[in-house]
């Protein structure tokens, strides 16, 4: 009888730990580098001209749309994210484990941007809302909406690689 109560305790023991060790495994630490998947221009309202163009990641999936440009330590200026939301709606953002201050740019179905979320923080839960329906979601480096003169009512056009 004592050595099944053993063997019992030993496995039990066992699966703590491997337990632990999976779970370990599964947190994401590590930075995360940029992974160019398609080109987006910014055009100017009333004349097309391109204000703007830009290296971008999609965010499709959930994983993709939920983790966002989380972990990454800088980003390049013409580089940014592009969330593509699966119906157009109130769309709401935060900067959980983003350790980069971006500009969020909300674009309805028909490519329009329709709001703002300038300078969000770094590791900030508050939430940022569009405020009006929105498609799409483009994340930039905080300043460059301005910088760059970007403004409700400017389209956008993107291609995937």
């Amino acid at each position: 009888m004592m050595n099944f109560g053993k063997i019992i305790v030993l496995a039990i023991v066992l699966v703590t730990i491997s337990c632990k060790t999976e779970s370990k495994q599964s947190i994401k630490t590590e930075t995360v580098s940029f992974t160019k998947e398609g080109t987006l221009a910014i055009l100017s309202y009333g004349t097309d001209s391109i204000k703007a163009d830009f290296e971008i990641e999609i965010a499709e999936t959930e994983y993709e749309t939920q983790t966002g440009l989380m972990y990454r330590k800088s980003m390049k200026e013409n580089r940014g994210m592009l969330f593509i939301q699966p119906t157009e709606s109130l769309q709401y953002f935060y900067m959980k484990n983003t350790e980069i201050a971006l500009d969020i740019i909300y674009i309805n179905s028909g490519m329009k941007i329709v709001s703002f979320q300038k300078n969000a923080q770094p590791f900030n839960e508050d939430t940022l809302p569009s405020n009006v329906p929105a498609k799409y979601v483009f994340e930039v480096n905080a300043g460059l909406s301005d910088k760059l003169g970007l403004q409700v009512g400017d389209s956008i056009s993107f291609t995937r690689d």
